[in-house]
């Protein structure tokens, strides 16, 4: 994938949307690209978290003891708790369902991202705001 459609898609995602392009082209200089292949974990639940991910390519799953909690598919991303609590242990499994290409932007690189971008730190807090909304309604429906 050719760098103007990483900074295509990396557009697309509410947390960069309102970033520079020219601030995305320095952002994929630190970042780095790895398939998964199908039935592969992405991130391990219980491991430090060390990056933010971003699908490019491929569909994967968020499992939490052994319960589907979402799919994600090319343009979602997962990761940024770890952005923001310095690493601690991931909350779940992401494996892959088919062939997966991830972007991955290491904690410190996306940490410099966000004191250069303060508008990146507002965004990840709505994502994440919007997913814990989604959580707590989900377990509401289920009981």
């Amino acid at each position: 994938m050719e760098n103007k459609d990483v900074i295509a898609l990396l557009k697309s995602t509410p947390i960069f949307a309102k970033t520079s392009e020219r601030s995305l082209e320095s952002m994929i200089k630190s970042a780095v690209i790895r398939t998964v292949s199908s039935g592969d974990k992405v991130v391990q639940e219980g491991q430090g978290g060390v990056g933010f991910y971003l699908i490019l390519d491929g569909k994967a799953e968020v499992i939490k003891d052994g319960e589907k909690l979402a799919e994600l598919e090319t343009g979602n991303f997962f990761g940024e708790l770890s952005v923001i609590d310095g690493g601690q242990p991931r909350t779940a499994d992401v494996v892959a369902v088919t062939e997966t290409k991830c972007w991955i932007m290491s904690q410190w690189a996306m940490k410099s991202v966000i004191e250069n971008h303060p508008e990146v730190a507002l965004s990840m807090l709505e994502e994440l705001a919007r997913r814990l909304r989604a959580t707590d309604a989900a377990r509401v429906n289920t009981e």
